[in-house]
């Protein structure tokens, strides 16, 4: 089995369009599988500077300006838009990428976005069940038949006589439409959600040990509602730090502000080799696709490096 490298980004610590175009380009042109960038208004250090971008903004314009890199999110947050506006905005970048968009979506998590851009911000009970009535209401439009009408009657949304357009340009996903990803932590809820309607489970920034029993906890869910387990692609996201010696390295660490050791320990993160190691016993535990969350956007021979020295060996 061959596992999937995708980059990942986080533009609300700063960046701008240009600067993640450049990246998706380098990223397509190395044979990266896919680009993906976080959904946030909010840095969570640094300055920020020059600002946010809009995830779902930036990728409309990416689907115009690559031709085959897929495209996502890792993760949208259900608190930012109503779903039935977010189903007709990933249906319509979907068209316009020729079928490349993925749709990886949570319930929200970052406070302090929410109170500095005015958006609301419920308890967790509440998001939970905002989030898992988006789940099914925009997979749900997606699958309706051209011609027919979607009704959805739901605690905290309600759809009547929608003619649930457009359509995307996908529909080979678990519920008919783009890719659905869904991340995370939990042990009950999470889980019964991939289950339902995951086409792919996403973990982020845990050890190995973890992602052995919350993948178990996610085929358990499956097997549960009689779905075959292999139908969900499984995946998890690691920061990126790869250099030929110590040196290279350890600045790369340094300019991201983290430690060499941590970083090794946590991340991906060591010479080519450690991280062929990494990667293959994430495999062994049933990873298909490794996020490499890349965090100096403006160094691409760090990509250049993986995409030579790690891509070909996993």
């Amino acid at each position: 089995m061959t596992v999937e490298l995708r980059v990942f980004t986080e533009p609300q610590q700063g960046a701008t369009y240009d600067d993640l175009l450049t990246v998706a380009l380098e990223a397509e042109r190395l044979g990266f599988g896919a680009f993906f960038r976080s959904d946030h208004y909010l840095h969570m250090s640094g300055d920020g500077l020059p600002g946010s971008t809009d995830a779902w903004t930036t990728l409309a314009g990416l689907a115009r300006e690559t031709s085959t890199i897929r495209l996502g999110t890792l993760m949208t947050s259900a608190t930012f838009r109503h779903p039935g506006v977010l189903a007709v905005q990933v249906a319509q970048v979907d068209q316009m990428s020729g079928g490349r968009v993925e749709l990886g979506i949570g319930a929200g998590w970052f406070t302090q976005e929410h109170t500095a851009y005015g958006i609301p911000f419920p308890e967790t009970g509440e998001r939970f069940e905002r989030y898992a009535e988006q789940l099914e209401l925009v997979t749900g439009m997606w699958a309706t038949p051209v011609g027919d009408r979607y009704e959805f009657a739901g605690k905290h949304y309600q759809l009547t006589d929608s003619p649930a357009l457009p359509k995307p340009t996908q529909t080979s996903g678990h519920r008919g439409g783009p890719p659905v990803l869904i991340g995370g932590k939990g042990a009950k809820k999470t889980p019964a959600l991939a289950a339902a309607y995951a086409d792919e489970f996403n973990l982020p920034f845990v050890d190995e040990e973890f992602t052995a029993l919350q993948f178990g906890r996610v085929r358990q869910a499956a097997e549960a509602i009689d779905r075959d387990p292999a139908s969900i692609i499984w995946s998890n996201a690691l920061v990126l730090c790869v250099g030929e010696d110590e040196a290279e390295i350890a600045r790369r660490a340094a300019y991201i502000g983290r430690d060499v050791d941590e970083l090794r320990a946590n991340g991906l993160a060591g010479t080519p080799a450690e991280v062929v190691d990494k990667i293959k016993r994430f495999e062994a535990l049933g990873a298909q696709r490794i996020y490499l969350q890349v965090l100096d956007l403006g160094d691409l021979d760090h990509l250049r490096l993986v995409a030579a020295e790690v891509m070909p060996l996993v």
